[in-house]
């Protein structure tokens, strides 16, 4: 039988191998780490019984997933829950921008004069949001199948985020698509800059942003369900230092497939001088961008947010105007750490009660800041949060935090504390890891790159693992 080893147990290294098992091949997932999953698990991090995600929390491109679609997840134990608003962006003025699923509702609430403008900019694409995902999650050197509604979108994206938010008047609706372009972890004022402010705003209208009851983990319980049935296996604590040391692990001759679920640094320690000269040249020259500072807590009552929209919120932006986000994001892109950084926050329980434990909540938050971050960014975490909710350090029992250095001892694909395993400059925005007509292809005959560092980069959605099986099973045909 065709046998196949997968390094890493992350989505994609999960969505990897059940591609490979769906094929019939006989297929065995390696993690280092004592438990599955990579960035999609929850840890009990604050008090005991209440569930705070590790890394992943929100799932957009996780619902959008046409692989994960295609697995029927919901068979295996994952249901998505969803709160009432998506997601929020408070001003100091006690404003603030959100989007729901309804796009036009959403933006008549809270968006005010540009209610018609932001229409105007998403409606297209989240008519055509389906057809658009089937474009997005594949490598860019692919032959469209709807090349009108890719064109539409491209034309878009290439612009900076800076420019899509100029088209707006009013400081909810600049800061609301700052705070989403955001995401992208760097300037904010650079070609394509603004494309993933556009694909996850699309998806808040379109199919929202989701949590995973249970917590993140569940969303890796129903992979791991799927892998099983198939006959695949998953073996922990497992740490595997070169692609020589494959045979030794798995007790017998080499595996005629192997995909990496590890950032380029990782295959560069994985597979050393194996690796062909141009190709190990273009892994060492893969840049990462800015770390997180992740905080996690445990507030009983809630989080008493000036604005009433924002205590319906799921996922928040903590960063005030268009100007100021853009501002800071392109200080820490510099490698300085700003007094007032971008935050993130989630309210999960909102949509999941199930991980609170009566009137004590479990808050998810992490701040952009400089690759490989060595300070406390602690303080300016709650700042932000007390910026537009007074009154809630006193509301803080416990408090969890985990820097850029202990984000990648936890995951070694966080190289510098980059939770998106790469830096979205222009470049590797369109060509990651490398310009090469298979971006998976390590150059080494049955060896393949399936992490958040191949296309369509970051988040919980497996197509990065899916195609790099399709490139697999391929060549093996």
């Amino acid at each position: 039988m065709t046998t196949a080893v997968v390094v890493g147990s992350g989505p994609n290294g999960l969505a990897g191998a059940i591609r490979l098992a769906q094929a019939g091949l006989s297929v065995t997932v390696l993690e280092a780490h004592e438990r599955p999953g990579g960035g999609t698990r929850t840890s009990e991090l604050t008090l005991p019984g209440l569930l705070h995600d590790d890394c992943a929390a929100f799932h957009p491109t996780g619902v959008a997933s046409p692989y994960f679609r295609s697995l029927g997840l919901e068979d295996h134990g994952l249901r998505w829950r969803w709160p009432e608003i998506d997601l929020a962006h408070p001003l100091d003025d006690g404003r603030a921008g959100y989007a729901t699923r309804s796009l036009a509702a959403s933006a008549t609430a809270s968006l005010g004069p540009d209610a018609a403008r932001w229409q105007r900019v998403f409606e297209p694409m989240v008519r055509h949001f389906d057809d658009l995902v089937d474009e997005l999650f594949q490598p860019l050197t692919h032959v469209p199948r709807h090349p009108i509604t890719l064109g539409r979108f491209g034309t878009k994206a290439l612009l900076p985020a800076t420019w899509t938010t100029a088209r707006f008047r009013d400081d909810p609706a600049r800061a609301l698509f700052s705070g989403v372009a955001a995401h992208v972890f760097g300037r904010l004022d650079t070609p394509l800059s603004g494309s993933v402010g556009l694909m996850l705003g699309a998806a808040a209208h379109a199919v929202g942003w989701p949590v995973a009851e249970g917590g993140t983990q569940s969303i890796t319980r129903a992979l791991l369900s799927v892998l099983t049935s198939l006959g695949g296996r998953v073996e922990t604590g497992v740490r595997v230092t070169s692609l020589d040391h494959l045979r030794d692990l798995t007790g017998g001759p080499a595996p005629d497939v192997a995909l990496l679920d590890t950032a380029p640094a990782g295959v560069l320690a994985l597979a050393g001088d194996r690796l062909p000269p141009r190709v190990r040249r273009a892994l060492s020259r893969y840049t990462y961008g800015p770390a997180a500072f992740k905080v996690d807590l445990a507030v009983e009552g809630g989080i008493p947010w000036t604005n009433e929209a924002c205590r319906r919120a799921g996922t928040l932006h903590l960063g005030g105007t268009a100007e100021e986000v853009a501002a800071t994001e392109a200080r820490t892109a510099r490698g300085s750490m700003p007094e007032r950084p971008f935050v993130l926050l989630g309210q999960q329980y909102l949509a999941d009660p199930s991980r609170s434990r009566g009137d004590v909540h479990p808050v998810y938050a992490y701040a952009h800041v400089p690759h490989g971050y060595d300070g406390d960014a602690t303080a300016a975490v709650l700042g932000q949060i007390e910026r537009f909710a007074p009154g809630f350090r006193e509301r803080v029992l416990a408090t969890a935090t985990r820097g850029p250095a202990a984000l990648e001892a936890s995951n070694a694909n966080y190289v510098g504390g980059d939770i998106s395993s790469g830096a979205n400059t222009a470049r590797q925005v369109a060509f990651r890891p490398r310009i090469a007509l298979s971006p998976y292809a390590l150059g080494i005959p049955g060896v393949y790159l399936c992490s958040s560092a191949t296309p369509p980069g970051a988040g919980v959605h497996g197509m990065g693992g899916f195609h790099a099986a399709e490139a697999a099973l391929a060549r093996l045909r």
